[in-house]
């Protein structure tokens, strides 16, 4: 994220400001199950589509770094061991991911993705200050708290603990953990991570089509859908990069929870259980979230005030 000092003024249209292509990175994010959906309708499990997000990622990504000017710093990183390895413990963890999110949302799970990724910033505020010595504040600590309770409530709602939500939203933070110790760009870093994911997916498609089950090359509408979770995975990520360095905190601490309420959306459109427990558990989850922005926003302008 930036730093708290960063200007949020816009410049030219709304839509090409810094505000405005945030919306668009979050907005992409929320509607991505849309993108997959299509996919479960032809049968295709959540591996091969897995597969073909990392292949058509490893494209995008090569595409941008070319045209970033990138490429040989990202090349670089590979003749570095410590990196490299750390830079495939990042993949690793990307792929957990994103092989659960799409799981989830091809299985009617959408809203426990949402959920997932509610909780995100309030496991890295939590991370921050168990690891990286980072004050908590009260806000920050009520919002962790009733996210805790928010999980709490979900498990009885459930009958399990949620899972996917946990995992979407530890593995996440994991991901985040390992970046944050990495002298990387953000587009040279993930296209490494791609080269990594590309390696083990393209021997699975060429296996899985091989062997008769594949179905990119049944209907060109499927080979559409497939090409598309390479943007759908990349762009966003290419549009965080860019904007996270030109926006205050307390911009994209609200901005980011677009992307969760959005999918929350789409599972609650798309007829998945929403009990009257199960509400007072997202009643906790958007609490926490609420407090964990207006507490960032409070440190935007004290440290303002300060300067």
């Amino acid at each position: 994220m930036s730093s708290p000092g960063a200007s949020s003024q816009p410049s030219g249209s709304f839509l090409t400001s810094p505000i405005g292509l945030a919306i668009m990175c979050y907005g992409v994010w929320g509607f991505a199950p849309l993108a997959y959906l299509p996919l479960k309708a032809i049968d295709a499990g959540a591996l091969e589509i897995m597969a073909h997000r990392s292949v058509w990622a490893l494209l995008w990504s090569f595409g941008l770094v070319i045209l970033t000017k990138q490429l040989p710093e990202a090349m670089s990183y590979f003749l570095k061991p410590k990196l490299a390895l750390l830079l495939l413990l990042s993949s690793v963890m990307i792929a957990i991911n994103w092989g659960v999110f799409v799981w989830a949302v091809t299985n009617q799970h959408t809203m426990e993705t949402s959920l997932g990724y509610y909780l995100n910033p309030l496991i890295n505020m939590a991370v921050g200050a168990a690891f990286f010595r980072e004050r908590l504040d009260i806000y920050g600590k009520i919002a962790i708290g009733m996210a805790v309770i928010g999980v709490g409530v979900q498990a009885l709602a459930l009958g399990h603990i949620p899972y996917i939500g946990l995992t979407i939203a530890i593995s996440f933070a994991a991901y985040g953990i390992i970046r944050k110790q990495l002298v990387v760009t953000a587009l040279g870093g993930l296209f490494v991570e791609c080269v990594f994911l590309f390696v083990p997916s393209i021997i699975y498609l060429w296996w899985f089509e091989a062997s008769g089950q594949g179905h990119f090359f049944d209907a060109p509408s499927n080979a559409f859908w497939f090409f598309v979770t390479g943007p759908v995975t990349v762009l966003p990520l290419a549009l965080f990069s860019f904007v996270a360095r030109r926006l205050a905190l307390s911009t994209m601490g609200f901005i980011q929870f677009i992307a969760p309420t959005i999918s929350f959306c789409i599972g609650l459109f798309q007829g998945e259980l929403f009990t009257p427990l199960r509400a007072l558990s997202f009643a906790f989850i958007w609490g926490g979230a609420l407090i964990f922005a207006f507490g960032a926003w409070r440190r935007f302008k004290e440290l303002k005030t300060a300067a």
